[in-house]
């Protein structure tokens, strides 16, 4: 799959706002800071489609992306501690309203592959199984860790998340990696036929 043309749609706060549209839905979720944007920019081939920040939480809102043959949802950050209670539970509010209404196609779910998932990145993926959304999970930032440490990493991780270490993809912004795996798994899931 070859991304062509990108442009952002609009940013929402509500959920009685929520995009409509025919196209499929992919999503993006993770915790603040894990390299959303700078994940999506890479998908588009464009490093200034959506806004990055060295400041965690600074997507509070769902952006929304037209990529040509799917609408793509970048997702509030989760996790973040220097918020009040109130706007974390905002968020949450809106993300578990988003995940439960909308027909997402394939959830991209990300995690930093130099950490162990937090409670949150668990929360997700089991949130994820309940209500039995598709989902691929990307190990950002593999570009930090050394070649060696990559795949160690990976099976750690898939054992914290109780999935195969086949169905994590490593990922890097910086380099590129990852990008083709990540494209393919939304192709597959864009020409799977509904029965």
């Amino acid at each position: 799959m070859k991304i062509k043309k990108s442009e952002f749609i609009l940013s929402v706060a509500d959920k009685n706002k929520f995009f409509k549209t025919d196209k499929p839905l992919i999503a993006i979720a993770g915790k603040s800071n894990v390299g959303k944007s700078s994940l999506i920019n890479m998908l588009a081939g464009n490093g200034k489609l959506a806004k990055t920040s060295d400041t965690p939480g600074r997507t509070r809102l769902i952006n929304y992306f037209d990529f040509g043959e799917f609408v793509l949802a970048d997702l509030p950050g989760y996790g973040f501690a220097k918020v009040s209670k109130e706007e974390k539970k905002k968020w949450a509010d809106l993300l578990e309203s988003f995940i439960a209404e909308e027909n997402i196609k394939l959830l991209l779910s990300l995690v930093d592959i130099r950490h162990d998932p937090t409670e949150d990145d668990k929360a997700m993926v089991n949130y994820l199984y309940h209500y039995a959304i598709p989902f691929t999970l990307v190990a950002t930032k593999a570009d930090k860790l050394g070649k060696t440490r990559i795949k160690p990493q990976i099976t750690k991780i898939a054992a914290e998340l109780k999935v195969g270490p086949a169905d994590i993809i490593p990922a890097s912004s910086a380099t590129g990696a990852g990008k083709d795996l990540i494209l393919s798994a939304i192709q597959d899931v864009l020409t799977k036929k509904t029965l």
